[in-house]
């Protein structure tokens, strides 16, 4: 009869709900040992399109490093009121030599997240990668276009973007479990705005828990910037077999000259604002 009632307690659990056509003896092992587990030491936060697939696997291959089951947790926005014990449970039993990591890019944009992991985690080591906002706007529409998400030519889903997100950014902030597929789906030019999503997190965490990565040298140089990280990270010099490029997308088309222009001239005063923000300058010709 206990083991009966503590299964039931399992099934109802807020881990597992929503979750049950997963639910198998592996999982509800993660989640009876959920305490047992470490919560993340470094969270890779964003930006999204920007190298963060390439560095989780960089690091997953560390032999300090315990990266979570899925790359993608994303507990800080989708699955917060699932509750620490379901985060938990996405990061294996180890020891305290290896550091546990995950990677969600999505924390970077959405409003909410910054705070909520300052409140569970005030001492975690955060990495943004930021790439040209230019280039990135595009591989987001062509990441969309492939997913089945974007029907709209480039230039006339710029021009929808402010419409599809209005409200959005203010709705997450007043409904704590909301989800917003436009606010994560279309969002090519808003999110490449670095310097207002940055001061969300910078109010809330030291200078000295944060790496700023240039997503360009992660792709031209990626043995300096992975020493970079290691540094950081405090962890062991150490290079995998080879600096591959994971989850990269073949584009149907390059993005055409009117909507480079287009772009550079919307993000020359915001990238300017990030300059003087983060005391570097990245070279976003």
């Amino acid at each position: 009869m206990q083991q009966n009632s503590r299964f039931t307690r399992f099934w109802q659990s807020p881990a597992i709900r929503g979750t049950r056509q997963l639910a198998s003896p592996r999982l509800w092992y993660r989640q009876l040992t959920a305490g047992q587990r470490p919560l993340p030491a470094c969270i890779i936060a964003g930006a999204q399109k920007a190298g963060t697939t390439s560095l989780f696997d960089y690091l997953s291959g560390h032999p300090q490093c315990a990266p979570s089951f899925t790359k993608e947790v994303h507990y800080f926005d989708d699955a917060f009121g699932r509750g620490e014990s379901w985060y938990r449970m996405h990061f294996p039993l180890t020891e305290q030599r290896r550091l546990c990591f995950e990677s969600s890019p999505y924390y970077m944009f959405d409003p909410r997240v910054a705070a909520r992991v300052h409140a569970l985690l005030p001492e975690v080591k955060l990495i943004f990668l930021l790439r040209s906002p230019v280039s990135r706007a595009y591989s987001h529409y062509q990441h969309a276009v492939r997913r089945g998400h974007e029907s709209l030519a480039f230039e006339a889903a710029l021009d929808a973007e402010p419409q599809r997100l209005a409200g959005e950014h203010e709705r997450l902030l007043a409904e704590p479990y909301a989800r917003s597929d436009m606010h994560r789906w279309h969002s090519y030019a808003t999110r490449g705005h670095y310097a207002d999503q940055l001061v969300r997190w910078f109010t809330l965490f030291p200078r000295e828990q944060i790496l700023l990565l240039q997503a360009e040298r992660l792709f031209k140089q990626p043995a300096e910037a992975f020493a970079e990280v290691l540094r950081f990270l405090h962890l062991d010099r150490w290079q995998p077999t080879s600096f591959g490029s994971s989850n990269q997308g073949r584009y149907q088309e390059p993005m055409s000259a009117a909507a480079a222009v287009r772009l550079r001239q919307e993000f020359a005063a915001s990238n300017e604002r990030l300059f003087e923000l983060i005391g570097e300058r990245y070279d976003w010709s």
